[in-house]
């Protein structure tokens, strides 16, 4: 795909309740963990990145990951994987991103605002959440 058929989107993705004192980080493309941030008192922790879309819509980026033809997410890396050795969690949060609907990143990329996709960060058990976690919410913040 030429890079004039595609648009760059801004996108954030907050965890709401994280544990505090845990690690999360996006992971960048070498599956590294990127700008890992820890709550010191349960606020939300935010995660900016952007995402190239193009017809279809196909999502590209350096956080966007892909499974099978349609199936794109983002990972955040939590506890170890997040960069902290110490940490008794390695885990990894998988948030979909292809089930963005076209009339929100049609929005987006016309206002310049941000994607903002927010999920809980603790699982009902009181550890970090983990695997694929739905979001509780998502919606076009100001850029």
């Amino acid at each position: 795909m030429a890079k004039t058929d595609q648009k760059v989107i801004n996108f954030r993705i907050v965890i709401d309740q994280p544990v505090v004192g845990v690690p999360y980080s996006l992971q960048a493309r070498d599956e590294s963990p990127l700008d890992a941030k820890s709550s010191r008192a349960g606020e939300p922790l935010l995660f900016d990145f952007q995402v190239r879309t193009g017809p279809g819509p196909t999502l590209l980026g350096d956080q966007v990951r892909r499974e099978g033809p349609v199936r794109r997410f983002v990972y955040i890396r939590i506890g170890q994987l997040a960069g902290d050795p110490a940490s008794p969690w390695a885990r990894r949060m998988k948030i979909d991103i292809h089930d963005i609907g076209t009339d929100l990143l049609d929005d987006a990329a016309t206002s310049g605002g941000v994607i903002e996709t927010t999920v809980i960060g603790t699982a009902k058990d009181g550890t970090p959440s983990c695997a694929t976690v739905r979001p509780t919410g998502r919606r076009i913040a100001g850029p």
